[in-house]
């Protein structure tokens, strides 16, 4: 969380010097909760691998066994367990009705104090009145933040005057790359559908 107010402590036209006791938390050997193990939340797995994070997940159904392996992941049946253990939850989920307000105080409530939540997934997944208390409260250390409800929050909006939550605006998939690519693969989609072949990339009901 020290990432902005140094930023701005390294432009600032007052800045005479640093300060030597500026200190963060290491993500190597720390334990990451991922809550929504598919292909996205699979994919951080395997990013946070390289880095010895200790990784748990939740989710609807439990990965198979070599896919666990692969990446040193441990299914937690019951999101609290995974609340309580982690150094880092992140939230990967689709929003549902199921997962609107997921995380809310009793679930704040279950983390450690010195975890930090990342939400890279909706706003709405998280109850943000909860989360502002809990981060005025220190009742968990940070939150990072890609996604907000609604977007952008309106400019007087707590969440903006915290000190120990990062915020941005929904840049998760912004890339020059990564853009190019979702609109190859909606092309390839809509020319599947017109030429009466299988679609790539169906959505299939729940």
């Amino acid at each position: 969380m020290y990432l902005h107010a140094g930023c701005q402590i390294a432009v600032s036209p007052d800045t005479k010097s640093f300060a030597v006791d500026w200190l963060g938390v290491e993500v190597s050997r720390a334990t990451l909760g991922i809550i929504g193990m598919g292909s996205i939340g699979y994919k951080v797995a395997q990013r946070a691998r390289a880095f010895n994070m200790r990784i748990l997940y939740h989710n609807r159904n439990q990965r198979r066994k070599e896919e666990e392996e692969a990446v040193g992941a441990h299914y937690c049946a019951k999101m609290k367990d995974l609340l309580q253990q982690s150094d880092f939850v992140m939230l990967v989920v689709n929003l549902t009705p199921e997962t609107h307000k997921l995380i809310g105080e009793k679930e704040l409530e279950l983390m450690k104090p010195t975890a930090t939540l990342i939400n890279i997934s909706r706003g709405a997944v998280i109850d943000q009145d909860a989360l502002v208390e809990a981060l005025q409260n220190k009742v968990i250390r940070a939150a990072a933040l890609d996604v907000t409800y609604p977007e952008p929050l309106p400019r007087d909006h707590p969440l903006l005057n915290l000190n120990n939550v990062i915020i941005t605006p929904h840049i998760g998939t912004a890339t020059v790359q990564a853009i190019r690519t979702m609109a190859e693969e909606a092309i390839a989609n809509i020319l599947a559908v017109l030429n009466g072949q299988p679609v790539p990339s169906e959505v299939f009901p729940k």
